[in-house]
């Protein structure tokens, strides 16, 4: 988290205007106005930043719980990828899943579904587990409403964004969502993302997928993004767009 405000380094060295840096700091979860020794950062802001970079680390490199999918009703599949060093070093194989974990999806998992909903770690365990549990009861709960068929929920171990492209594909999905844990900062380790396309497909353009970023209590809480999001999938299936066209209209060009 970030440093706390205090004087800053010698004496005399202090803000200009104490009040005008709280308003600015109090805007902002970065470090801004922490002082420092010298040249040198104080201690209490160095432990600090040492303790907020292993949260992220541990984010990045423990796992979700096994129990986590059978536990909030999903189907556990994994993509190629073997271990958390081989998803690091090489994303491709995080996005794209076996024969064997298709012919499971194919058995296990509604086929033809309006609406897909896959949960993945990504690069966050700690994201998915402190968010997906609020997230995803709102989600389902108001695509019902909105009359919109649901299949079965995925969790993908391993996974990136465009794994939800070949989960799609191989559903027969209309439109696909994936939850996925995002790479940390040193301000939060907790923040999830929520992509989703209409007409999934392998190598479909990035610029057709919609998101809904910077889920977490300090930024959007999960309650207000499901909320959000039904709207949006609600209107990708109206409109069987998605991503940069289902803005087009909003779009102003001015010949030159």
């Amino acid at each position: 988290m970030a440093g706390k405000r205090e004087q800053t380094g010698a004496e005399g060295d202090g803000p200009r205007d104490p009040e005008l840096l709280e308003r600015i700091a109090d805007r902002s979860p970065s470090r801004l106005g922490v002082g420092r020794a010298g040249s040198r950062p104080r201690t209490e802001t160095l432990l600090e930043f040492w303790a907020d970079h292993g949260i992220a680390r541990d984010a990045v490199l423990t796992h979700v719980p096994a129990s986590f999918a059978e536990e909030h009703g999903m189907v556990a599949i994994s993509t190629l990828v073997e271990d958390k060093g081989e998803f690091l070093a090489n994303p491709d194989r995080g996005r794209e899943i076996s024969e064997e974990a298709a012919d499971r999806l194919r058995e296990e998992c509604e086929v033809g579904p309006q609406v897909q909903l896959i949960v993945a770690d990504g690069l966050s365990s700690t994201a998915v587990e402190r968010n997906v549990p609020e997230l995803l009861p709102v989600l389902l709960d108001g695509l019902a409403d909105r009359d919109l068929r649901v299949g079965t929920p995925v969790f993908v171990e391993y996974g990136r964004v465009d794994v939800m492209d070949a989960i799609g594909e191989e559903l027969g999905a209309e439109c696909c969502v994936i939850l996925i844990g995002e790479r940390p900062g040193l301000a939060s380790a907790e923040s999830l993302s929520a992509y989703s396309v209409y007409g999934p497909e392998r190598g479909g353009p990035t610029a057709k997928k919609s998101v809904v970023s910077n889920v977490h209590e300090g930024g959007l809480p999960p309650i207000e993004a499901g909320a959000q999001l039904v709207d949006l999938i609600a209107e990708m299936c109206e409109t069987e767009r998605s991503g940069i066209d289902l803005r087009e209209d909003d779009r102003e060009f001015v010949a030159e």
